[in-house]
């Protein structure tokens, strides 16, 4: 069954069970994916792949919205449950991410391919990486992993 239809069932569930919460994530993301089917210039279909990157980039915006609020403390923790349930809800949908030493197993291949040895290339490394593994590893976690080896 296609994600934006997992989505929808997902949706008339949470309403018939009155599940505020769940109904409102999925509505959060339907929109976003409204948004992104109907910007300037998208002519594609909207597929698994387009869902996942809507999934994801909602996913990204959480986990920085989830930092600034444990800054408040006290005030925000009302907004802090909600944005751990959204993220929890968000990562049932996404492929589950390479762990650490795969990273960095990952990470040394590339620079001893791609001949880097300066941070400087950093940029190029990231870049290479993600056109291979999208949706598995993060920029900036393959970025501080790259930079941390060029230094030691």
């Amino acid at each position: 069954m296609a994600l934006e239809q997992q989505l929808n069932d997902k949706l008339t569930q949470a309403i018939k069970e009155k599940d505020a919460r769940t109904a409102d994530v999925v509505r959060m993301i339907k929109s976003r994916l409204g948004e992104r089917r109907t910007a300037k210039g998208f002519s594609g279909t909207v597929d698994d792949a387009l869902v996942l990157d809507v999934i994801g980039a909602y996913r990204k915006q959480l986990q920085k919205a989830l930092v600034e609020f444990e800054k408040v403390g006290e005030r925000g923790a009302a907004h802090v449950a909600q944005l751990h349930f959204e993220l929890e809800f968000c990562e049932r949908y996404l492929p589950k991410g390479m762990d650490e030493a795969a990273l960095r197993a990952l990470v040394r291949e590339r620079l001893d391919a791609l001949k880097i040895a300066d941070a400087k290339q950093v940029g190029r490394l990231v870049g290479d990486v993600m056109k291979t593994h999208k949706g598995q590893v993060d920029a900036a976690e393959v970025k501080r992993v790259a930079e941390e080896m060029l230094k030691g």
